[in-house]
C-alpha cells in the first residue's frame, strides 16, 4: 500500500503523515508512547511555571502598590 493510500483511508494529508514519519519513523511503539507523555507532563509543567509568573508578578505589582490602591486591588480580587 502506498503513503497516498495509507492518507486516504485514514483521512490525512500526505503533509501530515510526512510530518508523523520524520517524528516518529524508526521509532518503537513503546519509545512513541514514552515520548507523548513526556510532551504531555511538558506542556503542564510550562502551564505551571507561566501561573507561578503571574502570581509573581501579581506579588511585585502589589508591593509596589500605595496602601489605598493595595486595599482596592485586593477588594476587586476578593470578588473572584
Amino acid at each position: 500500500m502506498t503513503p497516498a493510500e495509507l492518507c486516504r483511508k485514514h483521512g490525512i494529508s500526505d503533509a501530515t503523515f510526512y510530518t508523523w514519519r520524520k517524528k516518529y519513523g524508526g521509532m518503537e511503539v513503546s519509545d512513541a508512547k514514552r515520548l507523548k507523555a513526556l510532551e504531555e507532563e511538558n506542556a503542564k509543567l510550562k502551564k505551571l511555571l507561566a501561573e507561578q509568573m503571574m502570581d509573581v508578578s501579581t506579588l511585585r505589582e502589589m508591593l509596589t502598590m500605595g496602601a489605598g490602591e493595595r486595599h482596592a486591588f485586593e477588594r476587586a480580587c476578593e470578588r473572584f
